[in-house]
């Protein structure tokens, strides 16, 4: 069975699917992505039974007839956070003003090009007053690479990434998620594709997801739905 899955609930699945594996006896094919770079895969014709995205995205899916309707389940929610080198000093990040001096003050500061929070954080920089001051501070990696790994080899002093992806990430350090007032909570959700050839398969793997993950939750970053 095929799953197109962002990387937001990657370290989730990770988890999960060998035990799924074993007592399904199904062998589960993963392709990890960036939602919108899945999304993309799906509107080139990319195939499979199960489409974990954000909830915006399965909706978008369902309305284009490439999720089955009444299919969308809500996994799990992830706040965007900042992290720095492990042993880096800690900017103070608690509140609009205080992020703001941080970002100022960083000789660079990495986010994705596709993700969610690549996309998001650029509207961060302009309701901060700061947006053309940062652009030359801004490192923006090839799309796939964690930006945890960027941060971690020295090539950008502070990172901006969802907290569960950017917590399996050796060598950094998460500071805490944006301020209260800045926040953007995303809600990862499953919907099987009507082209899948093992649909059946694919809402047990969802039910199964749904059941198993909320005790893993909380260790990787993220929150119930």
């Amino acid at each position: 069975m095929e799953v197109l899955c962002t990387n937001g609930l990657k370290s989730v699945m990770l988890d999960l699917i060998p035990a799924f594996e074993r007592t399904s006896g199904t062998k589960i094919v993963i392709t990890w992505g960036s939602t919108n770079g899945l999304l993309k895969d799906l509107e080139g014709g990319a195939g499979g039974d199960l489409a974990i995205l954000t909830a915006e995205a399965i909706d978008d899916l369902t309305g284009h007839g490439k999720v089955v309707a009444g299919s969308r389940v809500d996994l799990a929610r992830s706040g965007i956070g900042v992290a720095v080198r492990k042993g880096a000093k800690r900017p103070d990040i608690g509140s609009p003003e205080a992020l703001k001096r941080a970002l100022l003050a960083a000789k660079s500061v990495a986010h994705s090009k596709t993700g969610m929070s690549g996309i998001y954080f650029p509207t961060v920089l302009v309701r901060l007053g700061i947006a053309d001051v940062m652009k030359a501070k801004i490192v923006i990696p090839d799309p796939g690479t964690p930006i945890g790994e960027v941060v971690a080899k020295g090539d950008a002093e502070i990172g901006i990434q969802q907290i569960s992806e950017l917590l399996p990430v050796a060598g950094i350090e998460i500071v805490g998620p944006l301020p209260a007032a800045l926040q953007k909570i995303t809600t990862f959700s499953a919907g099987v594709l009507t082209a899948a050839k093992a649909p059946d398969v694919a809402a047990a793997l969802v039910k199964f997801v749904a059941a198993e993950s909320p005790r893993l939750l909380k260790q990787k970053g993220l929150e119930p739905a």
